[in-house]
């Protein structure tokens, strides 16, 4: 087990338990909810980084979340027949938000909000999740992989 990948996963796991994206687009604080919106993270985190980030590092990290998932949903209490259902719907879902994000800087501000509205049971306007994402983006393209894998990012809220 490597440090870094820790570090990684902590990082994405504090950016996805942002308060304030909660209050954008749910009533209810769901283990569903709290996992779309932290597939949402992995997939920009990977789509940045992919770039420049050798790939067997990088698949190494994805290997890693992804244990660490599926022991997070052990922890809850699924059985060993259900979670490799969940895990195969998990992994689907992330497959399927990674194609959808692939061009997100090229999208209309209707399209991404469109977007996050299929994956989130929410009707209103998600106009601020949408803005959080895309200030996530820039964030991601602004600093390097190895400020996610050196320490715990601090957060401002």
């Amino acid at each position: 087990m490597n440090k870094n990948y820790i570090n990684v996963y902590i990082n994405l796991i504090n950016f996805s338990r942002n308060k304030k994206i909660f209050t954008f687009f749910t009533k209810e604080d769901t283990f569903s909810d709290r996992l779309i919106i932290f597939l949402f993270h992995f997939g920009f985190f990977l789509k940045i980084y992919n770039k420049t980030v050798d790939k067997k590092k990088m698949q190494n990290v994805y290997d890693y979340i992804f244990k660490e998932l599926e022991s997070s949903i052990r922890e809850i209490g699924y059985g060993d027949a259900s979670i490799n259902k969940k895990m195969k719907n998990y992994i689907n879902t992330f497959y399927l938000i990674l194609d959808k994000i692939d061009n997100w800087e090229d999208l209309s501000i209707n399209d991404r909000e469109n977007l996050l509205k299929n994956f989130l049971s929410y009707n209103e306007n998600i106009r601020n999740l949408s803005d959080y994402f895309e200030k996530y983006r820039l964030f991601l393209v602004n600093n390097s992989f190895n400020s996610f894998t050196k320490g715990v990012i601090n957060l401002k809220n």
